[in-house]
């Protein structure tokens, strides 16, 4: 299993750390003793978990006969013998990528997940040769 973390363009670490310093800012400068400034206040510390859970936990591992693509609690499989074209894109599309530096994988069809490997041309590389080998063992079959 080889894996790849996620290239992070810095606006959205700019957004990261901004949500908790917006949430704070809004509790510090509420008037006291209002119990209702907790409501957005908690959504937007949600948010925040949320929006820090993606960006720590988004990477891919190819490995096996699957390419397997985690961005926070979301996960994809790729069946390797699926895909159909491994290529670079400028995409603004959504997709587990924290950058907009991306790969586009297409699979099963024309489904597309888009990507943003931090080593981009190594990623692409491994993909391409292990899709290879995965169709070459699924058209012996």
């Amino acid at each position: 299993m080889i894996a790849f973390r996620s290239k992070v363009d810095g606006g959205f670490t700019l957004a990261a750390l901004a949500m908790p310093c917006v949430a704070l800012l809004a509790l510090f400068t509420a008037r006291p003793g209002n119990r209702l400034m907790w409501i957005p206040v908690g959504m937007v510390l949600v948010a925040t978990v949320f929006v820090c859970w993606i960006f720590v936990a988004t990477g891919y591992e190819i490995g096996g006969d699957e390419l397997v693509v985690r961005c926070g609690p979301f996960t994809w499989r790729v069946p390797l013998a699926e895909v159909t074209d491994v290529r670079e894109s400028k995409s603004t599309r959504s997709g587990p990528a924290l950058s907009l530096d991306r790969v586009e994988v297409v699979y099963g069809g024309g489904r597309v997940l888009i990507l943003s490997p931090a080593d981009k041309a190594r990623f692409m590389a491994t993909l391409s040769l292990r899709v290879e080998k995965a169709q070459g063992r699924a058209s012996t079959e």
